[in-house]
């Protein structure tokens, strides 16, 4: 027998209700939802946070829209495993961000004064800290990529005062970091280089790269996604017109590629 569906709602706690309502509906009679656990929702998860990402970079509000959508559910479906074992449900979940969120905002709901953002971002490390973290750094999750890593760590250090005062001491660290790669490279016999080392002289070099980066208030992660994705273009574009010539890459000349890929960018 059918399940009469919740109507649509009109109002943001009404709709969320709607969404836990069918959330216990699938969990009780459908059998792929019956199945998960949080071990086989967290591929997923990850699946459905890069979707979103995607959607936001290339500007889609109805993508985006709906890649949230995908997202509240995961989160939801997250809250509804843990009520089935007791040990949290989705009002434990809300009342907990919600509390740290106060506890971690004291400009707004206590009395003590910030003059800007990066006062905002010294209190919560110093109250993450008071919380029982170990490190500043610790909230720093491992098994992120590891741009995306460089930048919060290196946002995290800033958050208590760890950091250059000028851009300009940053981008000598670059040149100085990009000196000593180089001189792992500048040796007559190739056999001598040292390639665990010019290995650790390039991660230093690209840390530098991230530091400058957040100084001057771009996303490194942003900014060579939109690298990658302006080369794809740029490729297929390459790979479309050798098509229509009746050529493969293989058998053309570097010079030959060459006049559709600057095409390819005058476009």
């Amino acid at each position: 027998m059918a399940i009469t569906a919740p109507i649509t709602a009109s109002t943001p706690a009404a709709a969320f209700e709607r969404l836990l309502t069918i959330m216990d509906d699938l969990r009780i009679n459908c059998p792929w939802d019956k199945k998960q656990t949080l071990e086989s929702l967290r591929h997923l998860t990850i699946e459905e946070t890069y979707e979103l990402s995607d959607a936001i970079l290339s500007g889609d509000m109805q993508e985006i829209k709906k890649e949230l959508g995908d997202i509240m559910l995961h989160l939801v479906f997250y809250a509804k495993i843990g009520s089935e074992t007791n040990d949290f449900n989705i009002t434990d979940v809300l009342n907990s961000i919600s509390d740290k969120l106060i506890n971690r905002h004291p400009h707004i709901y206590s009395d003590v004064k910030v003059r800007d953002e990066n006062d905002v971002k010294r209190n919560w490390e110093q109250i993450k800290l008071k919380e029982g973290n170990k490190s500043v750094l610790g909230g720093v999750p491992a098994s992120l990529p590891a741009l995306v890593k460089a930048s919060r760590i290196q946002e995290k250090a800033r958050g208590v005062g760890f950091d250059w005062e000028e851009k300009s001491q940053v981008w000598a660290k670059v040149e100085e970091e990009m000196q000593e790669f180089k001189a792992e490279f500048n040796v007559d016999d190739e056999c001598a280089i040292d390639h665990e080392k010019a290995e650790n002289e390039f991660g230093d070099l690209l840390f530098s790269l991230i530091n400058y980066a957040r100084f001057i208030n771009i996303n490194p992660e942003d900014a060579l996604e939109k690298t990658n994705r302006k080369f794809i273009k740029r490729f297929q574009y390459l790979e479309n017109k050798a098509h229509e010539n009746g050529k493969k890459l293989h058998d053309m000349t570097l010079a030959e590629m060459d006049v559709f890929w600057n095409e390819a960018k005058k476009l």
